[in-house]
């Protein structure tokens, strides 16, 4: 068995939706899901076919981030995963609960807009994601500047009060 790392390719704004799946239909669903959440959306979704014809399969409302969400799901080779790599002002809090309810999806690895490596481990068979890097080590631990700038981040954002 070898191990590989991964590093996904987004914009800085971009976030991604990491997971694992099990049946072709998977793209399709996914893509009504995205859409039925939050309408006008703008996402790039990849699946990584885990037989057949082993494709990657994809959709999306956004011409250049789907062709990113293929590149990525590419790159990862790893089955039946998919990516989904949202557009700017778009978040995975407003459709992960749609996202995990598709009856096809087994896991979510990541939801974020960090960087993003994947730990991926090949076999003679293929390969399979084992874990995520998301973003960077703590620094410290919060004081009350970092409270207050957290705070005021969700409310400038619009997720509260």
């Amino acid at each position: 068995m070898e191990w590989k790392v991964v590093s996904i390719e987004k914009p800085d704004e971009a976030n991604v939706i990491l997971g694992q799946s099990h049946f072709i239909k998977t793209v399709e669903d996914l893509h009504e899901a995205l859409v039925t959440a939050v309408p006008g959306i703008r996402f790039g979704l990849a699946f990584c076919e885990a037989s057949g014809a082993c494709l990657v399969r994809s959709s999306g409302t956004d011409d250049a981030l789907q062709a990113l969400a293929e590149r990525n799901a590419l790159a990862l080779g790893t089955g039946h995963a998919f990516i989904i790599i949202l557009g700017e002002g778009f978040y995975p809090i407003n459709v992960l609960n749609a996202i995990k309810a598709v009856p096809e999806v087994c896991g979510i690895y990541c939801a974020t807009a960090n960087p993003l490596q994947v730990v991926v481990a090949e076999t003679e068979q293929g390969r399979g994601i084992m874990g995520v890097i998301d973003g960077l080590p703590p620094q410290g631990v919060e004081d009350a500047d970092g409270v207050a700038w957290r705070k005021g981040l969700l409310r400038t954002i619009g997720y509260k009060l």
